[in-house]
C-alpha cells in the first residue's frame, strides 16, 4: 500500500464523501436501470450527479481514489461502475493503528 497516495486521496472532503456513500450505496444512490443491485458498484454518472461536479472533476476524483486502491472500477458497456475496496481500506486503517 502506498501510504502517500492513500493520504493524498483522502485529503479532500468530496473524495471522503464518495467513500462514505459507497459504503452503503443502496442508501445513497438510486437503483440502476441496466445493472440490477450494486454488486458491480455505482455508475459514475450517479456519483457525478450526487457530487454536483463536472464530469472531468468527478473522473479525476475517481481516478485518484482508484490509483490509491480505495475503489475498484468495472466497465460495463460505455459506463464505469465503482465500489469500495474494503480490504484495502481495512489494511490502511490497520497500518495507521500499528505504525503511527
Amino acid at each position: 500500500m502506498d501510504m502517500i497516495k492513500t493520504l493524498k486521496a483522502l485529503n479532500n472532503e468530496k473524495r471522503l464523501q464518495i467513500l462514505e456513500w459507497l459504503k452503503e450505496p443502496e442508501n445513497n444512490f438510486p437503483p440502476h436501470n441496466d445493472v440490477p443491485g450494486f454488486e458491480q458498484g455505482v455508475c459514475v454518472s450517479n456519483i457525478q450527479d450526487k457530487l454536483g461536479l463536472s464530469q472531468s472533476a468527478t473522473s479525476q476524483y475517481m481516478s485518484m481514489l482508484e490509483d490509491a486502491n480505495l475503489v475498484i472500477s468495472t466497465r460495463i458497456g460505455k459506463w464505469t461502475y465503482y465500489r469500495r475496496n474494503d480490504d484495502a481500506i481495512q489494511q490502511f486503517g490497520e497500518h495507521l493503528r500499528d505504525n503511527l
